[in-house]
């Protein structure tokens, strides 16, 4: 059993699919009321021919000679009956067999005779009391009546239906016509105003795309103005006042967030501008033990070079975090020419003197390229990708720093063959404090290195990727030939 399947317009707009539906229900409509009124009117335009029929009675055909009346060979003569209209057809028959047959012409002094085909036809009709539809080959349909003579024949007298066929016909004509031209203004007419009802939803779609490209991930949010709502009663009215309230609770909220990180950057700012000084003093009391405290014994010894360890440690990470909150804060780098090249190898020397167990290499165009940013910001984003390789892959491991550029990016890309990172891993590798896996995991660090390399070509408008897979893997920085990001004013790290 085949299982019947709605037709769905799918991809249509609802102006489109409204408009539609109104168009399909009045089609249907009209569609019912003209097959309505052609059954009708035909009904009543063969009873009207029936009630003629009646009327008219078998005069015609009893007017018809006999053949015993009329001489052979003169079957041309046939008597009229004045009033007949015409194309009334009379008929004889006795046995099967037509005697007679004419039918008025529009000249009531002219009869016009039946084919061969009409009188086969009429010769197999049997008598009865109620007028039928007759189909005769050569003058179309004709309603007749058939009544028994008093010489044992049946008498035929039909009229043609021709005129309802016309009148029909023309009822067709007027009604397509009608119905077509009512179609097209209310086609019109149900566009323009489903348009006019949907245009406060159209209002709210423009809203909607406004504040889908704005940034809301960071920073003050200040979402566009309300759509304006049109009559609580409709439900495009009841769209837009709902789409009107989440934006003022998405706003509020979004104002809370921002209210929420500000005090965290500012509390994260306070607190490494506070912890400067103690830890600073914590290493340097440390280090004068070490200095002058003489033979020590060796666990006071051991014990004064863990805290001078763990001091430096924490100075970096104070220092990490003082950078990151500075960066969240929106404080604008400077925009300096600088040589990327150079830049870069700077870096790999410093990082050659730091983990000299590892084979540096560089790729450096022969062109001088040129490129606006900050530059201590910028070394630190290479200085951190180097000491990432260098930290979290073996002695050995070769470690490549390369610089390309087109017209509109350069490009910094810091590979090395160790072992590779995990996908799960590498998915949120630049978020804050995030560790390597136990693979990659040969120093220690505070994993802030990364996210401050991301903050960093964030704010210059660049973009920070990384593709890892064991035996390769490459951290690649896209910065843009001219500052897209923050710019202006002196970088305060």
């Amino acid at each position: 059993m085949t299982r019947f399947r709605p037709v769905r317009v799918r991809g249509r707009s609802l102006r489109f699919q409204l408009v539609l539906l109104v168009l399909a229900l009045l089609t249907f409509s009209f569609l019912a009321v003209g097959a309505v009124t052609v059954i009708a009117l035909r009904n009543f335009l063969l009873s009207r021919l029936d009630q003629q029929l009646v009327a008219a009675g078998d005069r015609f055909s009893v007017s018809l000679e006999h053949p015993n009346d009329r001489d052979a060979g003169d079957n041309a003569q046939f008597a009229t009956v004045e009033g007949q209209s015409a194309g009334t057809l009379g008929a004889r028959v006795i046995n099967g067999q037509v005697t007679a047959a004419a039918i008025v012409g529009h000249d009531q002094d002219e009869q016009a005779t039946l084919s061969a085909a009409d009188t086969s036809r009429l010769s197999r009709l049997k008598a009865s009391n109620r007028p039928r539809s007759v189909d005769l080959p050569g003058l179309g349909d004709y309603r007749v009546t058939v009544t028994a003579g008093d010489d044992g024949d049946l008498l035929i007298t039909g009229l043609p239906e021709r005129p309802v066929d016309d009148t029909i016909a023309r009822l067709l004509v007027i009604e397509v016509s009608v119905f077509a031209a009512a179609l097209v203004v209310v086609g019109l007419t149900a566009t323009v105003s489903v348009r006019l009802s949907l245009r406060p939803l159209h209002r709210v779609a423009d809203t909607a795309r406004a504040v889908s490209a704005l940034p809301l991930s960071t920073g003050t949010v200040s979402l566009p103005e309300r759509p304006a709502t049109p009559a609580p009663g409709t439900e495009a009215g009841q769209v837009a006042e709902a789409f009107s309230h989440m934006l003022d609770h998405v706003e509020s909220a979004l104002h809370d967030r921002h209210a929420s990180e500000d005090r965290l950057r500012r509390f994260i700012a306070d607190a490494s501008h506070e912890l400067r000084t103690p830890v600073a003093v914590v290493r340097s009391h440390a280090e004068y033990a070490l200095r002058v405290g003489g033979d020590l014994p060796e666990p006071v010894a051991e014990a004064l070079g863990r805290i001078t360890s763990e001091s430096d440690r924490m100075s970096h990470l104070v220092e990490d975090l003082l950078t990151l909150a500075r960066l969240d804060s929106g404080r604008p780098l400077d925009a300096e020419p600088l040589d990327p090249a150079r830049l870069v190898l700077d870096a790999v020397s410093d990082a050659r003197v730091r983990s000299p167990g590892h084979r540096w290499q560089l790729e450096l165009p022969e062109d001088e390229l040129e490129l606006r940013g900050d530059v201590r910001a910028l070394h630190q984003v290479v200085a951190n990708l180097l000491a990432n390789a260098a930290s979290h892959t073996p002695d050995g491991t070769t470690v490549t720093a390369s610089v390309s550029a087109d017209d509109d990016w350069l490009v910094i890309a810091v590979h090395d063959d160790g072992a590779g990172i995990a996908s799960d891993v590498a998915a949120r590798v630049f978020d804050r404090f995030v560790r390597a896996d136990s693979a990659r995991a040969h120093g220690e660090g505070s994993g802030l290195g990364l996210s401050i390399v991301a903050a960093i070509v964030e704010a210059h408008g660049g973009a920070t990727v990384v593709d890892s897979r064991p035996g390769s893997t490459t951290f690649t920085v896209k910065l843009p030939r001219k500052l897209a990001g923050r710019g202006g004013g002196a970088s305060d790290q």
